[in-house]
């Protein structure tokens, strides 16, 4: 049962995806109850490893509005990722080469638990951008044509 929570679409269209990982989040109660109530968004989140440890960035979790102010959480607060030492030591490996970086992908529900997925993405410059476009119009156009034959 994966049920999608939210999708970063900047981050298909900003960087070449090399490859993906799961990781679960380590969250607050109140966290939970936003995400449940789909008050996240992650247009902006990426992850950095530090001191050995995954830390996921600029996800923006809105609080949960019957908490208390005691209870609630900060919405762009830095969450840990719970990943396994070896994934660990490749992300940190992956970024430390030049234009690499970690953007979230997209968020999800597994059983009961939050998942993210992050990939290690190197960044497309305004040509491939326009490229990218170009192929997306073509295949468009292609697609077209042959629903069109097929309808004779």
């Amino acid at each position: 049962m994966n049920a999608l929570i939210a999708t970063n679409r900047k981050a298909g269209r900003d960087f070449h995806i090399l490859e993906k990982f799961e990781a679960g989040m380590e969250l607050k109660g109140t966290e939970v109850k936003s995400i449940r109530a789909g008050k996240v968004n992650i247009s902006d989140a990426f992850a950095r490893v530090e001191n050995n440890q995954v830390f996921l960035y600029g996800c923006d979790i809105q609080p949960w509005q019957t908490a208390g102010e005691w209870f609630n959480h900060a919405a762009k607060r830095p969450r840990r990722l719970l990943l396994h030492k070896r994934e660990i030591l490749k992300l940190a490996a992956a970024t430390a080469i030049k234009g690499c970086s970690l953007p979230l992908l997209r968020m999800y529900w597994v059983t009961r638990r939050v998942k993210v997925e992050i990939g290690v993405g190197k960044g497309k410059t305004h040509s491939d951008q326009r490229q990218d476009l170009k192929k997306q119009v073509e295949l468009r156009e292609a697609q077209r044509e042959m629903s069109r034959f097929n309808q004779r």
